[in-house]
């Protein structure tokens, strides 16, 4: 009858005619990961906190929004 390599072989054609749909979607979806992967590697890279030099804390200025109809009170020393 049929060997091992013959049966690998038509599933492997089988799987293919079944996926075909769904190829380029895949393919697709591969290529922008790998995009992103690549960014982010890069990113990774130019970072100065990973060389050894420490960066300074950048300071976010800001301000407290209280909700409509509740009372601002001042911060509680924790006490």
């Amino acid at each position: 009858m049929f060997g091992l390599s013959e049966l690998a072989v038509v599933l492997i054609v089988v799987i293919a005619v079944l996926a075909a749909k769904k190829l380029p979607e895949l393919t697709r979806s591969a290529g922008t990961s790998a995009r992103i992967l690549k960014a982010e590697a890069r990113a990774a890279g130019e970072r100065p906190d990973q060389a050894g030099d420490q960066a300074a804390p950048r300071v976010v200025q800001g301000e407290v929004v209280t909700p409509a109809g509740q009372e601002s009170r001042p911060p509680s020393s924790g006490r």
